[in-house]
């Protein structure tokens, strides 16, 4: 990825544990307080309000980040988080199903979701004198979400129809997905987020208001408000929409460690493509210590200095190595430390073959880079240019009230501290040539390989690429 790596970028998963509902209190507790002024409130409920006042313009992001996404459905269930997400659009007990959309555009509004592996996540950009009007809306929503059996009939073909476009019609899509289901075992990890087609087939309506009703509690959900607010008012509001939710316990969740790898895997995904591709993923350390973010999670930051240094700016050492010159092995090539999360941690390496060129030429292309970083070591140089860009897009980030908002909420969803993206930087900007190259020797081996390779069928005659599928306001395909 020729761009620079910014904390949210990095959250491939995230981290949480099981708690329980709090006692019920009528009194507004003490805020924590970072030093850009973005301040943590617990509603009477256990609900967490994060607020981030920025009076540049008189606007405001309003996001619910729900502590739920497709690791923690169950077998013969996958998919639901994401079939939850789409019917969050379908109405309320006040709400017909479109009414939600149709008063945030109203407002002048935008509005999104999002589902991943590790959260759920909702939000609306709005004038910031509308942000009562959203909340409102919001915690209806949350709370009462409703509808018809004859809605979710409608919206699970429009899953299923987004489940073809968007991974089985598209061949990379698809070998990313076997890659993950062969990479872990016992990891929920190695479901996809979208869901298996047999599973959407047979998801019921009861599926999905289970998982609302099990999953969507006040303690597993925080909202952030990010723009031209003040702080006490928009508690005020919190508590008079969110924190008259009733409080129930969060479930408690099952571990599933994946268990050490014992040797290489490797699998072919034959489908119709007219260029090969490999990928590469291995297992690594993550970053455990999240809630003190203290030092002494070393490798995980050292791998992600790693990925910048091969893959992370214009001119990295995978684009020189393997993408110039007359004699270029690949098309494009890239990694990805994904080291912050829920689950189990992968470093992942990428690459299209050039004409000519094999895609086990270029999976020995991608580990000789690594080789070389063990047996040679990265410069000062490197390490201080991808740490200056690191910097740079922190700083940048702050210009965008999404980017607020959106960072504020993924530390609060991994349970980081508010301030992670600044204390995460610092750590960074510690790490040494040294730590780089001892990672490189010790994480890229065989036995914690798992590698994915497209072989391309002939195409169909006349067959044309699909193209994306149209989507509403709210990232839900028509």
């Amino acid at each position: 990825m020729k761009r620079a790596i910014t904390l949210l970028g990095l959250l491939a998963c995230l981290h949480a544990g099981a708690q329980t509902a709090p006692a019920v209190s009528t009194i507004a507790p003490p805020a924590t307080t970072t030093a850009t002024g973005a301040q943590q409130f617990t509603l009477r409920n256990g609900m967490q309000l994060i607020v981030q006042p920025d009076r540049r313009a008189p606007t405001a992001v309003h996001m619910v980040w729900v502590r739920v996404g497709s690791m923690d459905e169950v077998d013969g269930t996958s998919g639901v988080a994401h079939a939850l997400e789409h019917m969050m659009f379908k109405g309320t007990k006040k709400l017909p199903p479109g009414e939600f959309s149709r008063r945030v555009a109203a407002l002048g509004g935008q509005e999104n979701a999002f589902t991943s592996r590790d959260y759920t996540g909702y939000y609306q950009q709005i004038p910031a004198n509308r942000l009562a009007d959203v909340m409102r809306l919001e915690s209806d929503r949350f709370a009462n979400n409703q509808w018809p059996d004859a809605e979710f009939t409608k919206e699970i073909e429009v899953v299923k129809e987004e489940r073809r476009m968007r991974t089985e019609d598209q061949p990379r899509a698809a070998l990313i997905e076997q890659l993950y289901a062969s990479t872990f075992i016992a990891s929920p990890y190695r479901r996809p987020v979208v869901g298996w087609m047999s599973d959407l087939d047979s998801m019921t309506p009861g599926d999905v208001r289970q998982f609302h009703h099990q999953w969507y509690v006040p303690q597993n959900a925080a909202v952030v408000v990010a723009g031209d607010v003040d702080p006490a008012k928009v508690l005020a509001l919190a508590q008079k929409t969110y924190g008259a939710i009733p409080p129930r316990a969060v479930p408690v969740r099952k571990p599933r460690t994946e268990p050490q790898q014992q040797g290489l895997r490797r699998i072919d995904f034959k489908a119709p493509a007219e260029q090969a591709y490999v990928a590469l993923a291995f297992h690594v350390p993550g970053i455990t210590r999240i809630a003190r973010m203290d030092a002494d999670d070393r490798d995980g930051l050292a791998l992600l200095v790693l990925s910048a240094v091969l893959s992370g700016y214009d001119g990295a050492r995978l684009e020189r190595a393997l993408t110039q010159g007359a004699d270029r092995v690949a098309d494009s090539a890239s990694s990805q430390a994904s080291i912050l999360g829920r689950g189990p941690s992968l470093f992942l390496m990428t690459g299209v073959p050039a004409a000519g060129k094999t895609a086990r030429q270029v999976e020995e292309a991608l580990r000789a880079e690594v080789a070389r970083v063990a047996q040679g070591g990265v410069s000062e140089a490197e390490l201080a240019r991808v740490k200056t860009q690191w910097a740079a897009s922190t700083i940048y980030a702050r210009d965008s009230l999404y980017s607020q908002a959106s960072d504020l909420g993924s530390n609060w969803v991994q349970d980081l501290p508010l301030d992670a993206d600044e204390r995460l930087l610092k750590l960074l900007r510690g790490v040494t040539p040294q730590e780089v190259q001892s990672v490189a020797a010790r994480y890229f081996g065989d036995d914690q390989l798992t590698v994915a390779t497209l072989v391309p069928q002939p195409l169909a005659n006349g067959a044309k690429k699909r193209a994306a599928p149209a989507t509403d306001a709210g990232g839900r395909m028509h």
